[in-house]
């Protein structure tokens, strides 16, 4: 179905969401129909901060919002949908469409399988009807579904689209990108050259990805890297707990802009107990670009002095790798906890692969290292 039609038939005029692969075409559809507008269309930090976005929106005009995410993000509705949205509480009418990553009988990355199990039960749990959406639904089966849940919303509960891979698409052209140089491979190699033996926390996406295959060409041992393959936004939280019981040895954590956005008061708690042997960098290309490089807000905002407001006592931002090298160096010899944002092109290699050893395997070496570790 073509994302165009979707939207015309779910007849909304305001989504705010968190981008999705699988949502795509929708979210390129969005953003050359409206780009960012508050008034009709919002990226934002994660689904709970939706979620509450679109309680605003029909507070103030008695509309139906539709907030979009894939299905890892429920977990970050569960609290406004029950303690806000709910029809036991402010009866809040919000549709929801998710895109189903780790369907069952779908091929799909270890960190979604077991939500795409349960996606459709946590819905049920949540009292929030949901219709499937594939490749084979037609506009008249999604037009009837929709008039079905109109007595759904009208009673101020939630509905949801659930939209299997493949099932949406839109001819648009949409390209995304930015003035800077840096690429963000490029950028892991400078970190994990600095970081040496010291161990890494990878945040999600395809920086996991690279440093896997960084370490590939090097002949490197995946030992010393933590790939927090799912989990957007913890990576700094992870580093914090392993700096806080491994005092004698630097920790790196490499974040990206999204991912700092999505739980940003991470960064205050870091702060507060300012672990003196953590490195966090930021890589700051100001988009999702793991799933299509839609904006996040972050290319707008001051990083190195939200970290200094938290308690970091050193924050700064590089735009090149001659600053990058120099601050990477000071930072494996500073007492004291460290951060660095990188500014960073958008994109990656066309032939870029994915890590070939799971989960468990990569916790059992890295915790075996560790062990070894003061």
């Amino acid at each position: 179905m073509k994302a165009e039609k979707f939207v015309e038939l779910i007849g909304a005029d305001f989504y705010t969401g968190v981008p999705d692969s699988q949502l795509k075409a929708l979210c390129d559809y969005l953003m050359k129909r409206y780009g960012i507008d508050p008034v009709h269309h919002l990226i934002a930090a994660n689904e709970g901060n939706c979620a509450a976005i679109a309680a605003g929106y029909h507070l103030a005009t008695g509309k139906i919002p539709v907030v979009y995410m894939q299905n890892s993000g429920e977990g970050n509705i569960i609290n406004p949908a029950a303690s806000l949205l709910s029809d036991k509480v402010y009866a809040i009418p919000v549709i929801f469409v998710i895109g189903w990553r780790g369907e069952p009988g779908i091929h799909d990355e270890p960190q979604h399988i077991y939500q795409g199990e349960v996606t459709l039960k946590l819905l049920e749990d949540m009292d929030i009807s949901s219709f499937v959406v594939g490749k084979e639904t037609t506009e008249e089966e999604l037009k009837r579904a929709l008039e079905g849940l109109q007595s759904v919303l009208a009673a101020g509960k939630c509905i949801a689209l659930v939209v299997r891979k493949s099932a949406l698409s839109f001819d648009g052209d949409m390209a995304y990108g930015n003035e800077h140089a840096m690429t963000r491979e490029e950028i892991i190699r400078h970190i994990a050259a600095a970081a040496g033996e010291s161990p890494i926390v990878c945040t999600t996406g395809k920086a996991s990805r690279e440093l896997f295959e960084i370490r590939e060409a090097n002949g490197q041992s995946h030992q010393y890297d933590f790939l927090t393959v799912g989990s957007m936004g913890h990576s700094s939280s992870i580093a914090l707990g392993i700096a806080a019981n491994k005092p004698g040895t630097r920790i790196w954590c490499i974040d990206g802009d999204g991912a700092v956005l999505m739980h940003m008061g991470a960064m205050a708690v870091i702060g507060a107990n300012r672990p003196k042997n953590l490195v966090h960098v930021v890589i700051n290309n100001g988009a999702h670009e793991t799933v299509g490089g839609m904006p996040t807000v972050a290319g707008g905002i001051d990083l190195p002095a939200i970290a200094r407001a938290c308690g970091y006592p050193y924050a700064v931002s590089v735009d090149s790798f001659g600053e990058l090298d120099r601050e990477l160096t000071a930072a494996a010899g500073r007492d004291a906890l460290t951060l660095i944002e990188a500014r960073c092109a958008i994109g990656a290699r066309a032939d870029l692969g994915r890590p070939t050893t799971s989960a468990g395997q990569n916790k059992a070496a890295f915790m075996e290292y560790l062990a070894e570790l003061s």
